[in-house]
């Protein structure tokens, strides 16, 4: 991953689609731990290592949190929770 920059081309979306019930559901999923990743570099701006964890994949300065995201989902590093 910390190559070029591929986009929303890889991974690709078949194989994300895979780990999940429906597109719906992956559009969260991934927002969400982008949100996440995008808190954790502004905490580290702040100085408050501990209050997100940091992306769970090789990734270089310009990736962005929601290519991070969808990286970490195709590499199975996040497992989905239903909220039941």
């Amino acid at each position: 991953m910390a190559g070029t920059n591929q986009g929303i081309i890889d991974p690709p979306i078949d194989s994300l689609l895979d780990k999940v019930d429906s597109k719906y559901q992956l559009v969260i999923y991934a927002s969400k731990r982008a949100r996440q990743i995008n808190d954790y570099y502004s905490d580290l701006h702040e100085g408050n290592l501990f209050d997100n964890v940091g992306p769970l994949v090789d990734s270089t300065v310009e990736d962005k949190p929601l290519t991070i995201a969808m990286h970490e989902i195709h590499e199975d590093k996040l497992r989905l929770r239903s909220a039941e």
